[in-house]
């Protein structure tokens, strides 16, 4: 069997097994409820694959790779080591408490659990339209995957785009949850194969020395901080606003509503073990913008460097022809691991969180629901697809400025909500919120930061400040009325206890 035959069975066999994963979800798909969260049935160890494999991504894979390829070892650490590490702290600290707040509230999306916590349709509502910042990620998606398909099968990129998102809604619009979870686990495995592959074959570029061997490119590219680089320059820009904005996009709606699937307290543990331990490995990726450099590959476009670099690392003959099929087609996946779970957080939203509250209609909940959705799904796919298909010069950027702006204004409510016995007034985190995004799109467009993560790592800060103060004062407010003997309306005394 020739390469080349070997390469489009790979790519029928992943169809195929897909499409028959999406249809078994379809079978258990009746109501929005079940497309947007299942019917809490599924494995924690098969959720645990589905959360990294959502996180990992065309981000991790394809595009940050990037990254590591022009601005060196602090790019590395800004994505690896402080991106890793605030997805594992979020992990710990959100998943349970979650879960269980969720469980009780029957909540099925973040605007829903929002509005279960705090009571506002308001603060609800403005979650649900602010969290359509997260096209800016479908779109990231879809022209990651379509360059990798256009080198992969030597077709037009846009030829490549349209075919990759056909494939995509329509699986989706499918089986939703389930179809996401059933083939993210397919993907979240040969994701797991192939970037310990990766990583492992192209060790040798490192010659025994990976400090020396870095330092021969330039002492810069080696430092932990880069002074050349207008991203990765100190220690809050590589590191501090890293394990910030990461730990702030684990609470995005496809990443966060994982921890719903889960059926009770007992598979937490296994769920969370599972989730870092594929992280970790998913990290080791970025090592390709090592390797790509190392290797003296040339490479004018920052997105395309690892469609370069296993390109002209397994074009030989032989095993590595083979080799090359195969991981082609799970950087394929990758890209569609995140971006299924992003369309059905999307569509379930807008659905439930926008068009019920608006139009009064109560039938949504039912067949009429589920239809609205995919409905929702078919407009959100065609409007990503005209971004994607005239996309900006640097996407991973342009992706950023817009879910780190999601990220900045959704740590405040989710992460308090969470972690406090009781929630504190809705206006009060909403405000937070506005100052959280509000605040990231001065920096960036106003302050002139270029470093995305640095500019809502910024706002995060100045949000967090804004309530801790706001929340002192009326807990400060409450205690001299309590000495005066008056009290004020379901006042608790420990309102804002955690």
């Amino acid at each position: 069997m020739s390469a080349e035959t070997f390469k489009y069975l790979c790519l029928g066999f992943y169809v195929l097994a897909t499409l028959w994963l999406s249809w078994v979800g379809m079978r258990k798909t009746r109501d929005i409820r079940g497309f947007a969260i299942g019917n809490r049935d599924m494995n924690p160890y098969l959720v645990g694959i589905t959360m990294a494999a959502s996180i990992a991504s065309t981000a991790t894979f394809v595009i940050n790779p990037g990254f590591v390829y022009v601005h060196g070892f602090s790019a590395f650490i800004h994505f690896a080591v402080a991106g890793g590490t605030g997805i594992i702290a979020a992990l710990l600290v959100l998943t349970r408490r979650f879960r269980s707040l969720g469980d009780a509230a029957g909540a099925i999306t973040i605007p829903d659990w929002i509005y279960r916590r705090y009571h506002s349709r308001p603060l609800s509502l403005f979650f649900a339209l602010i969290n359509l910042l997260s096209l800016a990620f479908v779109v990231l998606i879809l022209v990651g995957c379509s360059l990798l398909m256009a080198q992969l099968f030597s077709i037009d990129q846009n030829i490549a785009l349209i075919a990759i998102a056909l494939f995509v809604f329509s699986y989706v619009l499918m089986g939703g949850t389930y179809a996401h979870a059933y083939t993210n686990s397919l993907q979240g495995v040969m994701m797991l194969a192939v970037s310990l592959a990766i990583f492992v074959s192209g060790w040798h570029y490192f010659d025994g020395d990976i400090g020396g061997s870095l330092q021969r490119i330039g002492r810069n590219f080696a430092s932990w901080k880069n002074p050349d680089s207008e991203l990765y320059f100190d220690f809050f820009s590589v590191f501090g606003s890293g394990f910030l904005i990461t730990f702030a996009l684990m609470l995005q709606p496809h990443i966060l509503t994982k921890m719903l699937y889960l059926k009770g307290d007992g598979d937490v543990s296994r769920f969370i073990g599972t989730a870092a331990f594929a992280t970790v490995c998913f990290m080791l990726m970025l090592a390709v913008g090592f390797y790509a450099r190392l290797s003296g590959l040339e490479v004018e476009r920052q997105d395309a460097v690892v469609a370069s670099y296993i390109a002209a690392e397994y074009s030989g003959s032989g095993a590595d022809a083979y080799f090359l099929a195969f991981v082609g087609i799970t950087l394929l996946a990758a890209g569609m691991s995140t971006l299924d779970g992003i369309l059905v957080a999307l569509s379930a939203m807008v659905v439930r969180d926008i068009y019920q509250p608006l139009s009064g209609d109560r039938e949504s909940e039912s067949r009429r629901g589920l239809l609205l959705s995919r409905a929702v799904l078919l407009g959100i796919g065609v409007l990503a697809v005209i971004i994607a298909y005239d996309p900006p010069p640097l996407v991973g950027i342009f992706a950023q400025k817009g879910v780190y702006g999601l990220g900045a204004a959704s740590l405040v409510p989710l992460l308090f909500g969470i972690v406090w016995r009781e929630p504190a007034p809705a206006w009060l985190v909403g405000s937070a919120a506005v100052i959280g995004l509000c605040g990231h799109l001065a920096f960036t467009y106003i302050g002139g930061i270029a470093n995305p993560a640095v500019s809502a790592a910024y706002a995060i800060l100045a949000s967090l400040a804004y309530f801790l103060a706001g929340a002192g004062i009326l807990q400060i407010g409450e205690r001299f009325a309590r000495r005066g003997g008056k009290s004020t309306p379901d006042s608790t005394g420990d309102e804002f206890s955690p």
